[in-house]
């Protein structure tokens, strides 16, 4: 009766089989079931992929060993290596370069007019 197979499902049943049962009914709910326990193993490598990208993002939230002169990071194995470098390799960060303008003024404006200076006087 549907009234009993209702009040199955909402007791927590995910499916029910009524009698006298049909081979291929059967076979095409075992096949569902099947179906489900694939996607929950899914679904649990998915969340372990998750928690171990969650670790590795907190790692980053430490304290870096960072030098004060070429800001190079030292890894775990005492390897000093770019930020830029050390964060990709930990992340899925990935970078561009550029040149803010304070560098600009400071450093790359100094050497184009020393360039431009030099070429004047040849």
């Amino acid at each position: 009766m549907i009234d009993d197979v209702l009040a199955g499902l909402r007791a927590g049943a995910d499916d029910y089989i009524s009698k006298p049962s049909n081979v291929e009914e059967l076979q095409a709910r075992v096949a569902i079931g099947v179906r489900i326990i694939e996607l929950q193993k899914s679904l649990v490598d998915r969340v372990r992929e998750m928690e171990g990208a969650l670790r590795e993002v907190k790692q980053l939230q430490g304290i870096l060993p960072i030098c004060a002169y070429c800001q190079k990071i030292r890894d775990d194995q005492n390897y000093w290596q770019r930020v830029e470098q050390y964060i990709s390799e930990h992340t899925d960060a990935h970078f561009s370069h550029s040149v803010c303008p304070e560098c600009y003024a400071q450093v790359v404006q100094p050497q184009l007019d020393e360039l431009k200076r030099k070429q004047r006087e040849k």
